[in-house]
């Protein structure tokens, strides 16, 4: 059940980050830190569909994750559920299409042999 669970937070949180990512190049940089400006992108930002997803799927992340400490140690938890930094680094590279560095991708690497050995 524990890595059921793992995956149910990698795969939330994975797909939330992506939604927030796409959502916030649409909308494009936000420049003007005034309050009332700030109210307008808030605005905005709450209408947009990808940002409403994005807050769901993080809420099932946070349910699954509290549903993970009740049964695994916060020592296991945490660095098991770092396969979303994995996941999240190849999607941006082939959905976004980012340009990840060899040194984004050696620490994405570095970061799947930790979740390896977590695992063992």
């Amino acid at each position: 059940m524990k890595w059921a669970l793992v995956a149910v937070i990698a795969a939330a949180t994975t797909a939330a980050e992506l939604m927030q990512s796409h959502a916030m190049k649409h909308h494009g940089e936000i420049r003007d830190f005034r309050p009332g400006a700030l109210g307008g992108v808030l605005a905005r930002l709450v209408r947009n569909r990808w940002v409403l997803a994005s807050v769901a799927l993080l809420a099932v992340s946070f349910c699954a994750f509290l549903a993970l400490l009740s049964e695994a140690d916060l020592s296991f938890a945490v660095p098991a559920t770092a396969l979303s930094y994995v996941l999240e680094t190849v999607f941006a590279k082939y959905l976004l299409k980012e340009r990840v560095s060899p040194r984004r991708g050696l620490g994405a690497a570095l970061v799947a042999v930790g979740v390896f050995l977590v695992a063992l």
